[in-house]
């Protein structure tokens, strides 16, 4: 009786939480829905008095760089819903059209971030040549670990993952959007805390977690806090950079 009643306890649970079961498969397709859900509600609060009605009107780039963002949420959700449809070979394919998109945004965004700290200054008046290390950071990380995911493209267990991480960092900027968050410089407590979901993933299905958390997720911890501390203390040599940098 024991044993029986014990397989009945089993089964249920490996069907949700083990290897093949419903976290297993739907993980990734329902994080990319996550990470859009948050890029709609943090960029809805200052899309349209920032962008679309924007007085004066914000640079040409800067729509650029919007289309490009929410390109790359777009194909984050299609490339993990063709892998839960086992389409893998479109996968493979599609990559190709996201190495060059998420090119693109390591480039643009770079180039928005010095545009857009020389429009606050010299167009709004609102002059904060240290946030530099902000965009500067995210584009630095996103770029790494979108190059590993590349680099390691052979291997879906952590070719997925590096696609994580990267993705995540970018969603500091829809945080960002919420003011009490800016405010409180708290935005990268949230990446953080998605970056998290994904070790808990681990934990429940495999067990353990994988070395992309164990060293990716310290790594960018580090990064993270060094540039708050360049922003928000603002040390002689950085801000002397940033304004030469800018042009101001």
């Amino acid at each position: 009786m024991a044993s029986a009643s014990q397989s009945v306890v089993v089964r249920p649970v490996s069907r949700i939480l083990g290897r093949g079961g419903l976290l297993d498969r739907y993980f990734y397709f329902f994080l990319s829905l996550l990470v859009a859900a948050i890029v709609v509600a943090g960029f809805s609060q200052t899309v349209d008095r920032g962008l679309f009605h924007a007085a004066p009107p914000r640079p040409v780039l800067l729509w650029i760089h919007g289309a490009a963002f929410s390109g790359w949420v777009v194909f984050f959700i299609l490339q993990s819903a063709l892998v839960r449809v086992r389409k893998v070979s479109v996968h493979r394919t599609l990559g190709w059209f996201g190495v060059a998109l998420g090119a693109m945004m390591v480039m643009v965004g770079t180039v928005v971030a010095v545009v857009m700290g020389r429009f606050d200054a010299l167009q709004i008046h609102r002059p904060d040549p240290a946030f530099l290390s902000i965009p500067f950071f995210d584009m630095l990380a996103f770029g790494t670990l979108f190059g590993l995911a590349i680099l390691w493209r052979g291997k879906p267990e952590t070719h997925r993952r590096f696609i994580v991480l990267a993705t995540c960092e970018l969603v500091g900027a829809a945080f960002a959007r919420f003011d009490y968050v800016f405010n409180h410089n708290v935005f990268y407590l949230f990446v953080d805390a998605v970056m998290l979901i994904g070790v808990a993933r681990d934990l429940l299905v495999d067990r353990r977690v994988h070395k992309v958390y164990l060293y990716g997720i310290p790594a960018l911890v580090i990064g993270q806090n060094v540039a708050i501390y360049l922003w928000r203390a603002a040390p002689g040599w950085w801000l002397s950079s940033c304004k030469e940098i800018l042009g101001i």
